[in-house]
């Protein structure tokens, strides 16, 4: 009887293992490069509404703020735009605003 008490409580505690994990959330990065020879890379969360960057070698987390078209982020002093139509913009260390663009890394 105790083997079989054994044998059950295996099954039970494999089968939550299993069935009990969960997906890693989504992650999403962009590297992008602007005008101005700026270069940042910045990083989204499916569970999470902020953006987080790393700009000048800094790490700054963005909170999503209001905004009629697309997508604006603004933290510490840097403002991410990513419109839905045009070009990313971003602010920041009373620099002025600048256009950047993804640049595509194949291979990685």
């Amino acid at each position: 009887m105790d083997r079989h008490k054994a044998i059950v409580l295996a099954i039970t505690m494999l089968s939550g293992g299993i069935f009990g994990v969960t997906q890693a959330d989504a992650q999403n990065f962009r590297t992008y490069r602007c005008a101005d020879g700026t270069q940042f890379i910045v990083g989204f969360y499916d569970a999470d509404k902020r953006a987080f960057l790393q700009i000048d070698g800094e790490p700054v987390t963005l909170a999503k703020r209001l905004s009629v078209s697309g997508a604006r982020y603004s933290g510490a002093g840097v403002t991410l735009k990513i419109p839905r139509t045009g070009p990313t913009t971003v602010k920041h260390l009373g620099r002025p605003v600048t256009t950047c663009a993804v640049i595509e890394r194949p291979g990685i």
